[in-house]
């Protein structure tokens, strides 16, 4: 049996060493641990490629059911305008499309292309979802039971902490450049 060549051998002790001295799991102490709330995968809109909710741990999470023939369907620019102008500052939106209102009929596909091509939608979208009822999503399920509402319409805003715990809900009418709304986005965002 051959043996193994002596700087593999020292690089072996070395590597031995340094994992006795950090306990598993210390090197990724820094990174955030993934709220409950986020604890999920759901379906990317334009691909349908599941994704983890939890790649937006650490971050102020707005999510929005919306859809394509309402009247509150021009928010998609604001919402898009909010999501570049504090994205460097740890904000992400989260857009759901729902045909629970009877305003989002179109395919997952049909829905992407009208996001891009409409309103320049950048920020991550998901397919169609359940927002209210028995069928509503595990999402919209924990945060109906968080703020004790469920979306009422489309373009249902909810602002969730950093670290998942604290959840803000926000009606229709509340235009995403909105004083309110954005006093909440910047007092989440000033929080670590």
């Amino acid at each position: 049996m051959d043996a193994f060549p002596l700087p593999f051998v020292a690089w072996a002790l070395i590597a031995s060493a340094a994992l006795a001295t950090f306990p598993a799991g210390a090197a990724s102490s820094d990174a955030p641990s993934c709220p409950a709330l986020l604890q999920q995968n759901v379906l990317r809109l334009q691909d349908e490629k599941p994704q983890s909710l939890c790649q937006y741990s650490g971050k102020v999470v707005v999510v929005v059911n919306t859809a394509s023939f309402c009247g509150f369907t021009p928010q998609y620019k604001g919402l898009e305008a909010l999501h570049a102008k504090y994205q460097g500052r740890g904000l992400v939106v989260l857009g759901f499309p729902s045909n629970d209102f009877s305003q989002e009929t179109g395919s997952n596909k049909e829905i992407a292309d009208f996001c891009e091509n409409t309103f320049g939608v950048k920020f991550p979208m998901f397919t169609k979802t359940r927002v209210t009822g028995k069928d509503a999503s595990p999402l919209f399920k924990q945060l109906a039971d968080k703020t004790g509402t469920a979306p009422r319409w489309n373009f249902y805003k909810y602002i969730i902490a950093r670290d998942g715990t604290a959840v803000a809900a926000f009606n229709s009418m509340t235009d995403p450049a909105g004083g309110k709304f954005v006093a909440e986005i910047e007092k989440q965002l000033a929080r670590p």
